[in-house]
């Protein structure tokens, strides 16, 4: 569980902008600090530019936790997957919200706006927000991902 309280870093593209407004609102109703990367319009962007914005403050510890959106979350997830130390999920069902929690201790969530509406994916977006990562044997898991971004794996 991500503490009520703390910084999620959030961001999309044009595409995702009107999702992106929503989810925000409900991480504010939730009791978490939001810090919106933007875009802050639905004028045409590029979202690798607020894939790295999100990452990159979850990976500098600015933030705790990240959500981006783009129009399929494909991209967008892609692109903050290239920073270390992130694990960016693109999910569609809140199943895999609290899947990627509890297995792979993913620190961003990713929806396509386009894929996913607005009532899924903030059912989604609570569940990640609610849910622990499990450990035990999914930790060396995780550690390997680790160990595939240093170059050991």
């Amino acid at each position: 569980m991500f503490p009520t309280g703390s910084t999620i870093a959030i961001g999309s593209d044009h595409a995702g902008y009107a999702l992106k407004e929503q989810l925000k609102q409900c991480l504010a109703d939730m009791g978490y600090v939001v810090d919106d990367k933007g875009t802050h319009n639905t004028d045409s962007c590029d979202y690798p530019d607020f894939g790295a914005a999100v990452a990159h403050a979850v990976a500098d510890h600015k933030a705790i936790a990240g959500v981006l959106v783009c129009s399929t979350g494909i991209g967008i997830s892609i692109s903050a997957n290239k920073v270390p130390g992130i694990r960016a999920a693109l999910v569609h069902h809140i199943f895999e919200a609290e899947m990627t929690r509890r297995h792979n201790d993913a620190n961003i969530i990713c929806f396509g706006a386009a894929t996913t509406g607005p009532v899924i994916a903030i059912e989604a977006l609570k569940r990640f927000m609610e849910t622990d990562f499990d450990g035990g044997r999914h930790e060396r898991r995780v550690r390997k991902i680790l160990d595939i971004e240093r170059g050991l794996l």
